[in-house]
């Protein structure tokens, strides 16, 4: 299975659709940093898996700010980092995957791509998808193995 994560498109729809194209993947997750891109992305390609959260420019308060999904037995989270104070460092991210026993986290927010492994949990950062050098992130999940990379555009 082929992941794209997105983050901070912040308006830019067209660098979207060009990593879709570019990666033809089976699903997709948004993020946050803008909602309606995320929502617009989905509505054009209707058939691809699909899921985001806020992002702290979204002023989504009815929509939950993190989401665990569990793909092929793997505890996976997307948030958009804010809530963990991923700009000021890792700690609080590190602390939320140990104790939720994540194998994936996933977040935004710093617009700077990253792809780090702390003890079990793999952490993704795919940069900004909208701003400056655009930059995603894929995952893939094949034969048990998690893997994730990020991608200059």
């Amino acid at each position: 299975m082929k992941i794209l994560v997105l983050s901070d498109s912040h308006g830019n729809i067209g660098n979207m659709v060009q990593a879709v194209e570019r990666e033809s993947p089976q699903m997709i997750f948004h993020l946050g940093d803008c909602w309606r891109d995320g929502q617009r992305l989905h509505e054009r390609y209707p058939d691809i898996g699909f899921f985001q959260v806020p992002g702290n420019c979204d002023y989504r308060s009815s929509e939950q700010p993190e989401l665990l999904l569990f793909l092929e037995n793997r505890r996976v989270l997307l948030c958009h980092g804010h809530t963990y104070g991923v700009k000021q460092s890792l700690i609080g991210a590190g602390l939320a995957a140990e104790e939720q026993d994540l194998d994936l986290f996933l977040f935004g927010h710093t617009h700077k791509p990253l792809v780090d492994k702390r003890g079990k949990t793999l952490f993704l950062n795919p940069g900004s998808i909208g701003e400056g050098r655009a930059y995603y992130g894929v995952i893939t999940l094949a034969d048990g193995k998690l893997d994730a990379r990020t991608v200059l555009l």
